[in-house]
């Protein structure tokens, strides 16, 4: 498979010279969050509170459609695009070891989704309301719309599945990247 390898080769090319010691402190501090949700799948890091800024301002950013599923769905679309959109503009730089914590956020944003999905049934998480008025539970409504309620904590083990995947993937991406780069620094 050719674009595998050709893209270990740009990545190996662009750690060199760079200093792994900033990302390897980076790293271990995703890596306990990784084992903190790992023992806790509802478990919120640093990252939560841009998380959740990010999908509340999903809420507002889909409300022009008009379309009150859009709208309220908008707040975890909007929660997953914006790693993803950041994974794009850091590998087009290319910063690849920011594109790797990238796909550490997205886990992290899955791994909430998840919690939230959880809930749909009993609606026992506290909500957020932008602009005051009463809060509405996204996942209770989304899946109630699909027909998919009874599913919610099937689905919720499917994100939490998919959000470990991409923390310890990332994280594994990153510990290579680092290794990499200190190998570099020693003239290997």
């Amino acid at each position: 498979m050719e674009w595998p390898s050709s893209a270990r080769e740009e990545i190996k090319a662009w750690c060199r010279g760079r200093s792994p010691w900033p990302r390897a402190a980076l790293l271990l501090w995703m890596a306990y969050v990784g084992v903190r949700h790992f023992g806790n799948p509802d478990y919120s890091s640093l990252m939560g509170a841009l998380n959740l800024g990010i999908h509340e301002g999903g809420h507002l950013l889909f409300a022009w459609s008009g379309w009150t599923f859009l709208m309220i769905a908008g707040g975890t679309l909007l929660q997953l695009f914006a790693p993803i959109g950041a994974a794009l503009m850091f590998v087009r730089q290319p910063d690849w070891f920011a594109a790797s914590f990238c796909g550490f956020w997205l886990g992290t944003n899955l791994y909430h989704v998840a919690t939230y999905a959880a809930d749909a049934r009993e609606m026992d998480l506290p909500l957020v309301s932008v602009g005051g008025g009463e809060a509405l539970h996204d996942w209770n409504f989304i899946l109630s719309a699909l027909d998919f309620l009874p599913w919610d904590s099937a689905i919720a083990a499917v994100f939490r599945l998919v959000a470990f995947l991409f923390v310890w993937g990332s994280i594994l991406s990153g510990v290579w990247m680092v290794v990499r780069m200190a190998r570099s620094a020693q003239g290997e």
